[in-house]
């Protein structure tokens, strides 16, 4: 795995990655995992507390960001898309392996009201199937933006479908918004390794403890 580092943002996104946060909400990370004609599929979710808000995922140049499936590959539909904007529900029912493709998100599962953004990331390799790293880059919803407060003490933040990867691996920096007091929260260095596909399925992977550090 490659060294950790994350974020210099440029115009746009960069109000939303502060120097200092205080306490978070935040109670971990949960799993949905499924089976299917394109592999095993896992939906990734930050757990949070009544009215808080997740506004975006990052990499700066302290703390990467890494996502990847090693000795295997992400299913990708000629469909989709790196983000969920790629997520046309139009499109499921004559295309019903796109609900499979893998992709990014802040809180919704198709584009419909998406706002979401990204900013500095080269997705190419992820869009062949590959990892997805950086160290300058996010996607990221504003706090206007109503798909980033949690439901039900969840938000999704991505949706990975993998062949028989060796294993699925990440490590992922986090900023959001208490709803208690409306301070901003920073999360570095939420990291987990998951065995392979095959393995998560038998598991019934519903949200293994990860390793975190506060900024």
């Amino acid at each position: 795995m490659k060294n950790m580092k994350v974020i210099t943002l440029t115009a746009g996104a960069g109000s939303l990655i502060l120097a200092s946060a205080v306490s978070a909400d935040f109670q971990g990370l949960s799993y949905d995992v499924s089976t299917n004609a394109n592999g095993t599929t896992v939906q990734v979710f930050v757990e949070l507390e009544a009215g808080d808000q997740l506004n975006a995922v990052y990499g700066d140049a302290d703390n990467s960001l890494l996502i990847e499936a090693e000795g295997g590959s992400f299913y990708q539909n000629a469909f989709g898309n790196h983000s969920v904007s790629g997520m046309n529900p139009a499109l499921f029912g004559v295309f019903p392996s796109l609900l499979n493709d893998s992709f990014v998100t802040i809180g919704l599962e198709t584009n419909v009201g998406n706002a979401m953004l990204d900013i500095g990331i080269d997705w190419t390799s992820f869009n062949a199937g590959g990892s997805i790293w950086t160290d300058n880059g996010s996607w990221f919803a504003t706090p206007d933006d109503a798909q980033v407060y949690e439901i039900d003490g969840k938000i999704m933040i991505m949706q990975l479908t993998m062949d028989e990867a060796e294993s699925f691996s990440f490590e992922i920096n986090l900023q959001g918004k208490n709803g208690s007091d409306g301070e901003n929260w920073t999360i570095l260095g939420e990291q987990i390794g998951l065995p392979a596909p095959g393995a998560i399925a038998l598991l019934g992977l519903a949200g293994l403890a990860a390793r975190r550090r506060r900024k």
